[in-house]
């Protein structure tokens, strides 16, 4: 962990400021934290991650192309 936090410190140096592979970078490393804090709630409170995962089962159900 602290050595990709390293990595992006000096890439984001490296790039000019507000770059496209820098946005890229910061963007994806935010989906990577919110998968991994998504995945703990769901195994720390799995009634209620169960009861998420129907819901978005009828919303889809429901949904109109």
């Amino acid at each position: 962990m602290a050595d990709r936090d390293r990595d992006t410190k000096e890439a984001d140096r490296a790039a000019p400021e507000g770059g496209v592979t820098a946005r890229r970078r910061r963007r994806a490393q935010f989906l990577r934290e919110l998968h991994e804090a998504r995945e703990l709630r769901d195994r720390v409170q799995p009634r209620r991650a169960r009861a998420a995962r129907m819901r978005q089962q009828m919303r889809m159900r429901t949904f109109r192309w």
